[in-house]
């Protein structure tokens, strides 16, 4: 069974990023891939063939982790998180801070340094978005996107998709503004742009139609 450090951090990396397409009932493409990773077109295409060769994922039917792949991604997607919860709970790191560096950490933690934050944090169940802990058996809330919310009805965020976390200041914004999971608010107003007005923690907020599209929040 593979896991983390038992490959290249590349092939970690791709893995992780399928994973999380596919959490994000994305569909898993190059394209997609080589934006959320920041590489071109013919190095995902090449990646592709060496994941292949290594047994981590199968192309018949479209991209898709094999069992093994699944397993390393799993692995790493959970360090990852765990890594940004203790940045967050722990050393007090800012949303962006954590969710950048969790990026290197989690190719570099061990079983036993993995065991002693579970200990130490609790054994959590999500990241500090609100993304389920791979291992954790936890079972996320019914949710819908934020743009679905009626002017006037109320919500509790529930998760902030990774697509977000990808987006530039998009996690200083909704830390800073209080769109966090657990936090509950009210639709207060929509533009003809699709810009959605919430009051939340006191404060009225403007969310754009692309972030309130993947805010998952419950009714």
């Amino acid at each position: 069974m593979p896991a983390a450090g038992e490959h290249h951090p590349a092939f970690e990396e791709y893995c992780e990023c399928i994973f999380e397409l596919r959490e994000d009932d994305l569909d898993v493409i190059q394209a997609r891939i080589a934006e959320r990773l920041q590489v071109s077109r013919p190095a995902v295409s090449e990646m592709m063939k060496r994941l292949e060769s290594e047994g981590l994922i199968t192309s018949d039917d479209g991209i898709a982790l094999t069992a093994s792949g699944r397993r390393l991604a799993e692995t790493v997607v959970r360090r990852h998180r765990l890594a940004e919860r203790f940045l967050t709970d722990v050393l007090k790191l800012s949303w962006a801070e954590a969710h950048h560096e969790a990026g290197k950490w989690e190719h570099v933690i061990s079983d036993s340094v993995e065991e002693a934050m579970v200990e130490l944090l609790g054994d959590p169940t999500t990241c500090p978005h609100g993304n389920p802990i791979p291992g954790t058996g936890y079972l996320a809330p019914d949710s819908e996107p934020l743009s679905t919310i009626a002017v006037g009805d109320g919500f509790t965020v529930r998760r902030i998709t990774e697509e977000l976390e990808f987006e530039p200041g998009l996690l200083e914004f909704l830390e800073a503004s209080a769109i966090q999971p657990g936090k509950v608010g009210t639709v207060t107003a929509l533009a003809p742009d699709g810009t959605l007005t919430v009051e939340i923690d006191g404060r009225h907020v403007g969310v754009g139609s692309f972030a309130s599209e993947r805010i998952l929040v419950s009714p």
